[in-house]
């Protein structure tokens, strides 16, 4: 790929859990948030990444969007558009200007609490009783929230984009999975301008109530799991802690992140400047006979990163740093403890910086993949690792260094990649580089 068709990225966007105040919004947010190993998972004892405010955030920055429409809009749309106005905004793009027309428009999705709302109240409104008015507004909002296109097809007729626009849904390391899309776009011509958005939200209330059934499928002494270390269970009462000797559950998070990714040759025209550049991206699997088996060797995530740095043609010793996807428990750290060892050999290893900020935000499905992405090109930009948030005293199994406490480390790089896996054995790896390319 020639020079000109590198993918950088320009413009960062959020909509993430921040506290009582506010979502955290802009990439120096973000950063301010990161860098501390700041956690904004505890609301008065109930731990899950909650966004505060995104409806009055999103009244402020798109007034043109009438309260007709906003009626049949989820929580998801709110995030989604919030983020990608952000991102925008941060490439120097105005949309209303018909900047984004030209867009290829990219959208993550992993959950479908907002999708089953849709349709549970459309399919239990009563037609003897209810309003014609009302009768007409769940069919709008079954169109527009009823499939998990419903994000991606709302951000893109306010773009008036003409590009591609497709959703893809890949578990958590679905956004990760579309930035290797965006950058194959730009890499064939098809397109110079895309923007990646990972959305998602879940219903606290039905997680819940799948933990009980759990809890109820156990009593005979049947253990629900199919690894020496199961998945931690999500929790709501103590905070997930990702690489700690004592992590024992995740906490579930709700957000967005939108990534501007633009050629090159398009963004020195404008005179934007890059963040950083998606160099390579590689998805493998297992090769496991069951669909809800996770394989704890690690051996699909040091695929995916051996294919990625060959297809970026960047060499292992390039490589000092690289943005985890633990979830807060014993069997993901083993899973990359395992992969980076494989990949460096025990030794080395230890000297490998692996950080997670999962436990800012909480386990938010797909935008982790973009989380990841902006974090480590921001990091590359700082020349600061930021630390794994909530990791106070290391796991014995991680085998590397994962930045414990809540202050950055010094670090110099320009090369790092962000791994990514869901259930089933499906592990993404992306590699990144500095502005530079």
């Amino acid at each position: 790929m020639s020079a000109a068709r590198d993918a950088v990225v320009t413009g960062i966007g959020c909509c993430l859990p921040g506290g009582p105040a506010g979502p955290v919004v802009t990439a120096g947010d973000l950063w301010r948030t990161a860098s501390a190993g700041i956690s904004h998972l505890d609301n008065d004892g109930f731990h899950h990444g909650v966004v505060h405010g995104a409806r009055e955030v999103f009244g402020e920055r798109l007034p043109e969007i009438p309260e007709r429409h906003l009626r049949s809009f989820a929580e998801v749309h709110l995030y989604g558009m919030v983020a990608l106005d952000e991102a925008c905004r941060d490439a120097g793009l105005d949309a209303r200007a018909g900047d984004l027309a030209p867009a290829a428009v990219l959208t993550a999705r992993a959950g479908v609490d907002s999708n089953y709302d849709s349709y549970r109240a459309w399919h239990d409104a009563d037609p003897e009783t209810i309003d014609p008015a009302d009768a007409k507004s769940l069919f709008v909002r079954l169109v527009i929230a009823g499939t998990q296109s419903d994000v991606g097809a709302v951000q893109a007729s306010w773009c008036g984009s003409t590009g591609p626009s497709y959703t893809v849904t890949c578990g958590c390391a679905s956004s990760a999975v579309l930035l290797g899309m965006a950058r194959l776009l730009i890499a064939s011509g098809q397109s110079d301008l895309v923007v990646v958005t990972g959305v998602d939200r879940f219903d606290t209330e039905r997680v819940l109530h799948g933990d009980r059934l759990r809890q109820v499928a156990e009593r005979t002494g049947v253990r629900a799991r199919h690894n020496d270390d199961p998945p931690a269970a999500p929790r709501y009462d103590r905070p997930m802690r990702p690489y700690d000797a004592a992590g024992d559950c995740m906490n579930y998070g709700d957000g967005a992140v939108t990534l501007v990714v633009e050629s090159r040759e398009r963004a020195d025209r404008r005179g934007a400047r890059p963040y950083g550049t998606v160099l390579a991206q590689a998805t493998t699997r297992s090769g496991l006979g069951s669909a809800v088996a996770i394989d704890s060797s690690g051996s699909a995530l040091a695929a995916a990163a051996r294919q990625a740095l060959a297809e970026g043609g960047v060499g292992l010793s390039r490589i000092p740093y690289i943005n985890g996807g633990a979830e807060g428990d014993r069997l993901f750290t083993r899973i990359e403890g395992n992969a980076v060892r494989e990949l460096y050999g025990a030794e080395a290893a230890r000297r490998i910086l692996v950080s997670s900020q999962e436990a800012c935000f909480g386990h938010s499905g797909a935008p982790l993949g973009n989380l990841g992405a902006a974090l480590t090109l921001l990091m590359m930009r700082e020349g600061l690792v930021c630390p794994t948030a909530n990791c106070e005293v290391p796991s014995d199994l991680c085998g590397f260094d994962p930045v414990p406490g809540d202050k950055a480390r010094p670090l110099e790089f320009d090369r790092a990649l962000s791994f990514n896996y869901q259930i089933g054995g499906v592990s993404s790896a992306l590699l990144l580089g500095g502005s530079d390319g």
